[in-house]
């Protein structure tokens, strides 16, 4: 298993199942986590040079957001359905 799919599943335990095989199988779903990930690599990489410029980091922590609640919508559609 890839080092971003570990990422993604570490982040929503609860539906790890789920995200694998989404992953696998579902390119809009990939495309998502592949975004997210992203996101996530940015913020922290933003963070730990403590720029001084908190712009780019706070958009990419509030994009990671955004994302994140897309990928719980999205298992949570696929689960119920």
């Amino acid at each position: 298993m890839s080092n971003l799919l570990n990422f993604i599943v570490s982040q929503f335990t609860n539906h790890a199942e789920t995200i694998r095989i989404l992953y696998l199988v579902d390119e809009d779903f990939k495309s998502l986590c592949d975004d997210y990930y992203t996101s996530k690599m940015h913020s922290e990489k933003l963070h730990d040079k403590m720029l001084s410029d908190k712009q780019w980091e706070n958009e990419y922590q509030h994009l990671s957001s955004v994302l994140e609640k897309e990928i719980i919508d999205y298992i949570t559609n696929r689960e119920m359905g």
